[in-house]
C-alpha cells in the first residue's frame, strides 16, 4: 500500500476526521475525537520509512512485532496498546497489503467500540 490508498482507506471509515495536530508532515485521523491512526515518515541513516501508528489488543500487538520486523512498539505512544507499522520500510514492503488493511480498521473498530453509546450513535448519523 501507498501513502494515497492508506489515506483513502481511512478517510473512508464513518465518521473519519483529519488533523494535522502535531505538525505539517504528520496526519492524525481521529473518530469523534478519538485517534485511531497516526501517519508519518520516519527518518534513519538507512532511508526513510512510511509509518502508521494503530491501536491494537495488547496480545494481538505482541503477536505482530512477532511475527513482523516491520512492527514494533508504538513511539510517544502506550507501547501496550498500540504498534507502528512501517508500511514501506526503505523503500520495500513485507507486510501484505490486506493485513494492513485488517490492522487499520481493527485498530478503528477499538476505538469506535470506547466511544460513549451516544458518540457512537453520533457517528453512525454522520456521511
Amino acid at each position: 500500500m501507498n501513502a494515497k490508498q492508506i489515506h483513502q482507506f481511512l478517510n473512508s471509515l464513518q465518521g473519519a476526521e483529519l488533523s494535522q495536530p502535531f505538525n505539517k508532515t504528520t496526519d492524525v485521523y481521529k473518530v469523534m475525537g478519538k485517534m485511531y491512526a497516526l501517519i508519518f515518515i520516519k527518518d534513519s541513516t538507512l532511508g526513510q520509512s512510511l509509518c502508521i501508528n494503530l491501536k491494537c489488543e495488547p496480545d494481538e500487538a505482541l503477536a505482530l512485532r512477532a511475527t513482523y520486523n516491520n512492527v514494533t512498539s508504538a513511539y510517544h505512544m502506550n507501547k501496550k496498546h498500540w504498534n507502528t507499522v512501517s508500511v514501506h520500510q526503505f523503500g520495500e514492503q513485507e507486510i501484505p497489503d490486506e493485513h494492513i488493511i485488517s490492522m487499520m480498521l481493527e485498530s478503528y473498530r477499538l476505538v469506535f467500540k470506547g466511544l460513549t453509546k451516544v458518540k457512537r450513535t453520533q457517528c453512525l448519523l454522520l456521511k
